[in-house]
């Protein structure tokens, strides 16, 4: 029943304690080998051994990440944020490791994953983000079909207001501390994010008299966002504010990190039809509206292509069911505002025949900001490509955009969100 007592015996043997011809008494002798057979049971029950950790496997998106491990017993979890780089943190009872090196590399959310031994009888897994993230779950479950249980991490990208509300809730710091020190909660104003389309290696389209429409986006989305702060009703973000390169799951992000409200990215299109002119505004949906916005989505897809920097998008079926609802909320706002602009833009501007379109764009994904992508015009149209350089005609569509942010705005916030 205890292995451990034969042992206890032997160490019994060597407290006997001669003193010339003279040995320990026999009741002597018993207490001994009892006291060191406890010592050797309890000490037999405290060394469990470690856990074994295997098969790591991580899915999603730079928007949704999901992280399985297996362990052959059900380890007990202990979890807490870091921030500068931002870190998820797991703390364990003490594991032996074999995860495959190359399940480990960055993925999703995840830009590298640490793991090892921490002190005695402990182990950390200690996981470096891309940006703010939210965890949305940290649980352990048993495996239906085999021995041993599985460690289930989700995380969600956030804003940063969001993950410093959580850093400092795990912190033990309330919300009404946290702004009084100086922190995130505060009424937060309408933020706004405009994403001037292409840049860098990616120059997009090319006007007939030689404007690039990396270049037009960014000045209007940077003279844009000067009138939107003028107002001093909104925060404004701008995923480039300079010609640099940015994927296009990458100018989600950044809209996710500064807690968007709204995402508008801007393009300036190009086609072979010369006399084709007039702008649209587009919204995302699997199935295109028309061939020629199907076209249109396809051309502004290939950004990450053209740059030779395609990340492959790994499908998840627990994250399209997580995200479903939301995004069918945000998809509904999406189409309002759309809808919005339109109106305002129709007064100002030349516009395509039925000017709101949807397609398959990548970058009007994000499953709880509404997003819409905005073409000003053709730049293989002369009278388009004279429109977008002329500083007064450029002033007079912001001031419409502005109007139609307002009227959303003002909406979301008097529905409380």
């Amino acid at each position: 029943m205890f292995p451990a007592v034969p042992k206890a015996l032997d160490a019994a043997k060597l407290l006997m304690i001669h003193r010339g011809n003279a040995v320990l008494h026999k009741p002597a002798i018993l207490f001994a080998a009892l006291f060191c057979m406890i010592l050797l049971v309890v000490e037999g029950v405290s060394a469990e051994p470690p856990l074994k950790a295997h098969g790591y496997k991580m899915a999603g998106d730079s928007q949704y990440t999901r992280i399985v491990m297996h362990f052959d017993r059900a380890p007990e979890v202990n979890w807490f944020l870091l921030r500068d780089p931002y870190r998820l943190v797991l703390d364990l009872p003490a594991a032996e490791f074999a995860f495959d090196p190359q399940e480990l590399e960055p993925r999703g959310l995840v830009n590298g994953v640490q793991y090892g031994p921490l002190g005695t009888g402990r182990a950390r897994i200690l996981f470096m983000m891309a940006g703010p993230f939210s965890v949305e779950t940290v649980e352990t479950v048993k495996n239906e079909a085999s021995e041993g249980y599985r460690v289930i991490v989700e995380l969600r990208a956030a804003s940063t207001d969001d993950f410093d509300m959580a850093l400092r809730a795990s912190m033990g710091i309330s919300a009404r501390q946290a702004s009084a020190d100086g922190g995130p909660a505060r009424d937060k104003r309408f933020t706004v994010a405009l994403d001037p389309g292409h840049g860098g290696a990616d120059g997009g389209a090319r006007g007939i008299n030689g404007t690039v429409e990396k270049t037009i986006t960014l000045i209007f989305a940077m003279e844009l966002a000067k009138k939107l702060e003028e107002t001093k009703l909104y925060d404004v973000v701008l995923t480039r504010d300079k010609d640099r390169f940015l994927r296009l799951d990458e100018r989600v992000r950044i809209a996710r990190e500064k807690g968007a409200d709204l995402f508008v990215s801007i393009h300036a299109d190009a086609i072979g039809i010369g006399s084709m002119r007039g702008a649209t505004v587009y919204t995302v949906s699997d199935k295109a509206s028309d061939a020629a916005a199907a076209a249109t989505a396809a051309r502004e897809n290939l950004s990450d292509a053209i740059a030779g920097k395609v990340i492959e998008e790994e499908k998840d079926e627990v994250e399209d069911i997580l995200v479903d609802l939301i995004r069918r909320e945000t998809h509904a706002f999406s189409i309002r505002f759309a809808r919005t602009l339109v109106g305002e833009l129709s007064d100002t501007l030349h516009m395509v025949r039925n000017p709101h379109r949807y397609a398959g764009f990548r970058v009007l994904r994000a499953p709880d900001i509404p997003s819409v992508l905005l073409e000003l015009g053709y730049l293989s149209n002369p009278s388009d490509e004279a429109q977008l350089r002329d500083p007064e005609w450029r002033s007079r569509t912001m001031d419409a955009i502005v109007t139609a942010i307002g009227y959303f705005a003002k909406a979301r916030v008097g529905a409380g969100g």
